[in-house]
Order: structure tokens, then sequence, then C-alpha cells
């Protein structure tokens, strides 16, 4: 059970890239690509969780994904507060 919600994490965050992707193409603003970088790394993140040989707790180092996808949010958040400062 707990491998199938595994796999509709990993697929919810797969298609919610998908979607970041299709707004980006449509308006051409960066933070949208932000988004898909940082949904595209939670999905990677949960496939590296769900592997039984990598998912030892104790160590954490699949974790970082998730960290690097935060980052990249919070990058294209201040990137579009910055953009719009400028003249």
């Amino acid at each position: 059970m707990i491998e199938m919600l595994s796999g509709a994490l990993l697929f919810s965050y797969f298609i919610a890239g998908i979607h970041f992707f299709r707004f980006w193409t449509r308006t051409g603003d960066r933070l949208f690509l932000h988004f898909v970088a940082a949904f595209w790394l939670f999905a990677l993140n949960q496939l590296a969780t769900s592997i039984s040989v990598v998912a030892n707790e104790t160590v954490g180092y699949e974790y970082v994904l998730r960290v690097l996808g935060f980052v990249v949010i919070l990058a294209g958040i201040v990137d579009k507060n910055l953009m719009t400062r400028r003249p």
C-alpha cells in the first residue's frame, strides 16, 4: 500500500512539473521554470526514497534533493522580486 502511494506521489510531482512547464511556454515567466525544476527534483527525491536499497532513513542523503527543490523555489521567488524592481 505504501509503495502505491509513493508511486502516486511521484506521478503527481511529475505532472505538476509538466503543468508548470506548460504555463512557462504560455507566459515566458522564469518563475515557472523554477517550479518545474523544483517539482522534478521532488519527483526524483520520491523515487530515491522509494527504492528499498537506498531507503536507509538513518543516513538521509536522499533528502538532499528535496532541500535543493526548496532552494530552487526560493531562488525563483527572489529572482522574480528582483526582476520586478528593475526598470
